[in-house]
């Protein structure tokens, strides 16, 4: 067995997801708050495009970084949204954001180079550097900063190994949303360092307070960026597997000789509905999002639990620290909740954020409004 592998842990978010659905297989209420994936169906007519894509015998081979169609359809959703300036040569549709991500990590890195993760951090970040034979080295943010990175102390651990950085925004697990200032800042410090810098924008068209900045906008740095972005969030897509990434050009194409390895491509039916997904308006989605985070906002506050207001994506990122002496750990917290009060949430140490908890508001109001009717109970019992 690879030595790596041993010691990397499996997805908590999946952990806690899974025990909760079968919980709820065999017949028991659990409100599951854990998975970050939207509860709406995936747009019709985006449906309807694959079907029609069987129907056609559209399920051979695919050139490996996808099909020039839905790749000048990315670019120029990036160019028109985002300000992104990649060309279609610069664009691997990939098997979701998690293939993007590692490989990406994987042709910018070699065996003991060091990545820096702003914390709380995506789950998967630390195990995919790792999986490449390389070192994280963790940046802690600060709730009382909304979560905003410190470039100081980003600075202070950049060493002759650092390799590259990653950044998540709007984030996940804090909902925060990297302010213009921030971004240029760590832009600025990428360029003198001769970093690379991972761009993770899977929540970029969710943001509800401000703009959202791609930083790969901001001059120079689009030669060092490389962004990851894809369908899953944006349209309900989270099981057709569909991501992408955009990078410069030798890059892209040491990724797309890597994926033509690994998976030859992505299922040339999701491409086909990833296209018709460009087309598709799901703001709908998005305000359904902003008044459930209305929702929860108010009960929290009524019920007396700290939290990150999310700026973005769909999460809350509450404090539990007031309930850590009646418990051995965050997990214990977490099972403690899905056990006997039938809420299932993550725990923020699979953030690198021990005592909080993140809640995934990617359900409907009904059950949002069960699971504030619990934590009032929870609150009043401890």
């Amino acid at each position: 067995m690879k030595k790596t592998l041993k010691s990397i842990p499996f997805s908590v978010t999946l952990k806690y997801t899974q025990l909760a659905q079968e919980m709820q297989s065999k017949g028991m209420d659990v409100i599951r708050l854990t998975a970050g994936e939207p509860d709406f169906d995936t747009p019709h007519e985006v449906s309807l495009s694959a079907k029609l894509a069987i129907d056609e015998g559209f399920t051979k081979y695919t050139p490996a970084s996808g099909i020039p169609e839905l790749r000048k359809g990315i670019s120029e959703l990036l160019k028109t949204k985002y300000h992104l300036d990649y060309a279609p040569s610069q664009i691997i549709v990939t098997n979701g954001g998690k293939q993007a991500l590692f490989q990406s990590l994987y042709a910018i890195t070699n065996p003991s180079d060091e990545i820096i993760v702003l914390t709380p951090d995506w789950v998967s970040y630390v195990p995919q550097i790792e999986m490449c034979g390389c070192q994280a080295v963790l940046v802690e943010t600060d709730a009382d900063n909304d979560f905003q990175p410190n470039i100081l102390q980003i600075a202070e651990k950049v060493t002759e190994r650092t390799r590259g950085i990653i950044i998540n925004s709007p984030n996940n697990p804090t909902g925060t949303v990297y302010t213009g200032q921030t971004l240029e800042k760590i832009a600025e410090l990428a360029l003198e360092k001769d970093l690379w810098v991972i761009s993770d924008e899977i929540y970029a068209n969710l943001v509800y307070d401000g703009t959202h900045v791609s930083i790969g906008s901001l001059g120079k740095i689009i030669e060092k960026t490389i962004t990851i972005n894809g369908f899953s969030k944006s349209h309900a897509m989270t099981g057709w597997r569909c991501g992408y990434v955009a990078a410069p050009e030798a890059i892209a194409k040491e990724i797309g000789k890597m994926q033509s390895h690994l998976s030859s491509n992505i299922n040339s039916i999701t491409q086909k509905a990833a296209l018709k997904a460009l087309l598709v308006d799901t703001e709908y989605m998005k305000e359904a999002f902003e008044k459930r985070r209305a929702i929860v906002s108010e009960a929290l506050d009524n019920i007396g639990i700290d939290y990150c207001h999310p700026a973005g994506a769909f999460y809350f990122f509450m404090d539990f620290n007031w309930v850590k002496d009646a418990y051995q750990s965050d997990d214990d917290l977490t099972m403690d909740l899905i056990q006997n009060y039938s809420l299932a949430m993550v725990p923020g140490s699979a953030f690198h954020k021990p005592w909080y908890m993140r809640l995934s508001y990617a359900s409907s109001e009904e059950e949002l409004k069960k699971a504030m009717s619990i934590l009032q109970d929870f609150k009043n019992r401890h």
